[in-house]
């Protein structure tokens, strides 16, 4: 039986990936080009994402600094004004709380994090969130989910990560920790071959960690 469960938070919690790639687009656009959407996942995969299409095409520093600006603007208004809720993600927390401790390890910056958590029950269920700005290397570097058992004090035997992207699989992956895959329709084509299991939504959760399997 797992003990812990260290959740990634866009995609997973929240439904934000779509409206983070479309902030990088909405910046891109500024300066005339356009985001290609398969390219911006290969990116991310590897830890890069939007401003490796912008130096591709030769737009120096200063201009990136200022996009990057740009980006987080439009994202926040994005996260202000957009539903980005995932249905039936409370009700699955609270049911796994009785269970296991949870912790939040998300690439997702402080200030959006706060953002998206000023009117919602999620944090509740959490013993400690770790954001960017909370560890050195970002995923897939397997430095994040580290952190995430060091703070809990767990072992990795003892230890489900939860992930939506083949970026943060093979940040668990390399972390040494079982990874549960769930589905999100923007990171579908990755690949997902290294998941422990494969689920569609996080009440199969329970399941996994009582019996160590999916539910049939």
């Amino acid at each position: 039986m797992k003990k812990y469960v260290l959740f990634d938070h866009d995609g997973v919690l929240v439904d934000t990936e779509f409206w983070y790639c479309k902030a990088g687009e909405r910046a891109l656009a500024d300066v005339g080009l356009d985001l290609d959407k398969d390219r911006y996942l290969r990116d991310m995969n590897q830890g890069l994402g939007t401003w490796a299409q912008a130096r591709a095409a030769g737009i120096d520093e200063p201009t990136i600094s200022e996009l990057r600006k740009a980006r987080d603007e439009y994202y926040q208004e994005h996260l202000r004004t957009e539903d980005i809720a995932i249905e039936g993600v409370v009700d699955a927390l609270s049911e796994l709380s009785k269970y296991v401790r949870m912790a939040i390890v998300t690439t997702a910056k402080r200030v959006d994090f706060a953002i998206i958590h000023e009117k919602r029950q999620i944090r509740e269920f959490m013993d400690f969130v770790l954001v960017r700005e909370d560890y050195e290397r970002s995923k897939p570097h397997p430095e994040p989910y580290l952190t995430g058992l060091k703070r809990l004090g767990a072992l990795k035997e003892e230890t489900l990560v939860v992930e939506d992207s083949a970026r943060g699989l093979n940040s668990a992956v390399a972390a040494g920790i079982d990874c549960a895959v769930v589905y999100n329709d923007f990171t579908k084509a990755q690949d997902f071959s290294q998941a422990t299991h494969r689920i569609d939504t996080l009440i199969e959760l329970k399941d996994i960690i009582l019996n160590g399997r999916c539910a049939s």
